[in-house]
C-alpha cells in the first residue's frame, strides 16, 4: 500500500519523514510511504509558499499509485489552498481516504462540502513525535491498512458524525469551505487558547443558523490551555454546555480526541471504511 503524506500546512521537519519512514519500515512493512519532493519546502511560517503547497499534495491525490492521503502536520496554512485544490482534484482521488486533523481540518471540510466519502479526523505523521507518539502512528495506519475498529473514536453511534478543531471550524463558517452539517454528532478539540477564546468560538459557532441542526455536539480533550488572567471561571465542558444550551442543541458529552498521542479516527459522514475494497 502507498500512502503519501501531505505537507498543506506548516513547515514539516525533515526529522519526522526520517522517524516515520524508519517506523513504518519496521511495523508496516507492505506500506511504503511517499513523500513529495517539495514537503521539506520553507516559506516563513509555511511548508513552502501556498503554490507548492497546492500542486504537492495534487501531485499526490490525483497519482492513481498512491492509496491514501495522510497529513503530516497541522500549524497553520492549508486554508489557503483548500478550496482550489478540490477544484482540481481528478476522479483518481475522489474515493481515496485523508486523514488528518488540526489545519488539516479546513481541507477535509471543503472535500467533505464536495462529496467526498473516505476522509477522517485522525493522528498525523508528525504525532510521532508526542510523547506516546508511537501509539498515534500506530493506530493512524492500523486504520489506513486494514480498518481496524480499535482505532475509532468510542463514542460513534450510527448517526453521521464530523469532528474539527473548534479553531478551525469557527473560522471557516461562512466560507466556501462550510460544509453541510445537518443530522450530525460535532466532535470538538482545541489546543494552545486560553479559555476567553474558546467562549468566543462557541459563541461565533453556535450562532450559526447552519448548524442549528446539528445531532449534538461532543466535547474532546482542550491540550495546553493558555492561562487566562484573571481566571475565566468556566471550564470548557462548562462553556460548551452554555452555548449549546443557549442554541438548543443537545451537548452529548465526551469525545477522545484532541492535540495528543490518544487522539481516535473519526470518519466523516457514516463512512468507517478507510479504502475501497
Amino acid at each position: 500500500m502507498k500512502i503519501g503524506v501531505v505537507a498543506a500546512s506548516s513547515r514539516f521537519p525533515a526529522e519526522v519523514r526520517e522517524r516515520i519512514t524508519a517506523f513504518a519500515a519496521e511495523r508496516y512493512p507492505a506500506v511504503e510511504l511517499v513523500f513529495h519532493p517539495a514537503c521539506h519546502a520553507v516559506s516563513g511560517h509555511f511548508a513552502g509558499e501556498d503554490r507548492a503547497r497546492l500542486e504537492a499534495l495534487l501531485a499526490l491525490a490525483n497519482d492513481p499509485a498512491i492509496d491514501a492521503l495522510w497529513f503530516g502536520r497541522g500549524g497553520y496554512g492549508s486554508n489557503r489552498i483548500a478550496e482550489a485544490a478540490v477544484e482540481r482534484l481528478s476522479p483518481a482521488a475522489r474515493n481515496k481516504p485523508f486523514l488528518g486533523y488540526s489545519d488539516a481540518g479546513f481541507v477535509l471540510a471543503a472535500l467533505y462540502r464536495a462529496g467526498f466519502p473516505r476522509l477522517f479526523h485522525g493522528p498525523m505523521a508528525n504525532d510521532l513525535l508526542r510523547p506516546g507518539g508511537e501509539a498515534a502512528a500506530a493506530r493512524a495506519l492500523d486504520w489506513l491498512t486494514r480498518g481496524d475498529p480499535a482505532a475509532l473514536e468510542p463514542h460513534l453511534d450510527g448517526r453521521p458524525t464530523a469532528a474539527f478543531n473548534l479553531t478551525v471550524l469557527s473560522s471557516l463558517m461562512g466560507t466556501p469551505l462550510e460544509p453541510d452539517l445537518a443530522g450530525h454528532v460535532l466532535m470538538l478539540e482545541d489546543v494552545s487558547e486560553p479559555l476567553y477564546r474558546t467562549d468566543r468560538s462557541l459563541f461565533h459557532l453556535m450562532s450559526q443558523a447552519s448548524l442549528r441542526d446539528l445531532a449534538g455536539v461532543r466535547l474532546g480533550r482542550w491540550n495546553d490551555i493558555t492561562a487566562n488572567d484573571p481566571d475565566f471561571g468556566l471550564s470548557e465542558q462548562q462553556i460548551a454546555r452554555f452555548w449549546c444550551d443557549r442554541a438548543g442543541i443537545a451537548f452529548l458529552g465526551e469525545a477522545d480526541i484532541g492535540h495528543d498521542a490518544d487522539n481516535k479516527v473519526v470518519p466523516f459522514g457514516r463512512s468507517a471504511v478507510p479504502v475501497a475494497r
